[in-house]
């Protein structure tokens, strides 16, 4: 990548195979098993809806700093993201785009075709990050072990033919991570999972974190709920902070890769300004107490759920947008 972001000194918890930076800015990298460097901070566009308003989010945020893009097929969004870095006047090679594959589109030969869409989408030949997006097709949900490994089988062969720089899953517990091991050439270098103080994952997290796979934390606001949060909005207070910061320096300094996102301006550059504090170990540990397993958003195995969960999160957020547009 192109920046002037410099790689700091090295600090690695013990049961970490993957390093750690000092965090001081935004485009701070930590490095991937293979060597790849990726932001430590990025902006996530699940939700950004694929028009002006969305634009605009995206725009702001390269304008405020962010050269991580967290984008998916499934979001609709990847050719306004396209959009926002000619807008911006950002080379593609200043900015990390990570995209995903959707779960209709599991399988080896669709998994090609699905890749080159979203190149197109995107105005790219390469991306840096291309993740499974599931690891269980609610609509083949008994298929699931076949499908990812056929999957795989392609991503590695996008990968060595320089079509990605990295590439990994996203949403896979540790049974669907032992499953690809088994069958793979090439372990996945990131899991994108659900990860913030409310919902800490730590049996997928030990896992990713003894073999060597780079943590990424989606929802690390747990969808704006922890916003209101007692214990953290009190935290934030001390450290004169909001409490969306205190959860995304709390993913951060937990060596997690995060993306949050917004669709307000004031909000995206909040997200940014963690730079100058840090969490001690004691508020650490108290935020580590807020842990509860049942507190996810969307659970991979739990299919009829998830669709429900999907569906509902979609209403709710058209039903925002709708009261933002009034």
């Amino acid at each position: 990548m192109n920046n002037n972001c410099p790689i700091h000194t090295i600090i690695s918890p013990s049961t970490r195979l993957l390093p750690a930076v000092q965090l001081a800015q935004a485009c701070d990298r930590y490095i991937l098993a293979n060597g790849v460097q990726i932001p430590c901070l990025g902006f996530g566009t699940y939700m950004v809806p694929p028009d002006g308003e969305g634009l605009a989010s995206i725009t702001s945020a390269l304008k405020l700093g962010f050269r991580h893009i967290d984008t998916a097929a499934a979001y609709g969004n990847e050719a306004i993201v396209a959009q926002a870095l000619e807008d911006v006047g950002l080379a593609r090679s200043d900015v990390f785009i990570t995209s995903k594959l959707r779960n209709p589109d599991q399988g080896y030969e669709s998994t090609f075709a699905a890749f080159e869409r979203s190149c197109a989408a995107l105005k790219t030949d390469y991306l840096d990050l291309y993740l499974i997006h599931w690891p269980r097709d609610p609509d083949r949900p008994d298929a699931w072990k076949n499908r990812i490994v056929e999957t795989w089988s392609a991503f590695e062969e996008l990968y060595q033919a320089g079509r990605i720089r990295a590439i990994g899953v996203s949403n896979f517990l540790v049974h669907h991570m032992e499953v690809l091991k088994a069958q793979a050439n090439i372990l996945p270098m990131v899991n994108q999972i659900e990860l913030n103080p409310s919902y800490q994952q730590r049996e997928i997290v030990r896992w990713c974190e003894q073999h060597g796979v780079q943590l990424e934390a989606w929802a690390p606001l747990g969808r704006s709920r922890l916003m209101h949060n007692p214990e953290i909005c009190a935290l934030a207070a001390r450290y004169g902070k909001d409490p969306g910061q205190i959860c995304v320096r709390y993913a951060l300094q937990k060596g997690f890769v995060t993306m949050p996102k917004s669709s307000k301006l004031e909000r995206i550059k909040s997200n940014a300004q963690v730079f100058d504090f840090e969490l001690s170990i004691d508020d650490l540990a108290m935020l580590d107490a807020l842990d509860d397993p049942q507190n996810y958003t969307f659970h991979p195995d739990r299919l009829p759920e998830w669709k429900e969960r999907v569906a509902r999160a979609h209403a709710d957020e058209r039903a925002a947008r709708n009261a933002r547009l009034r």
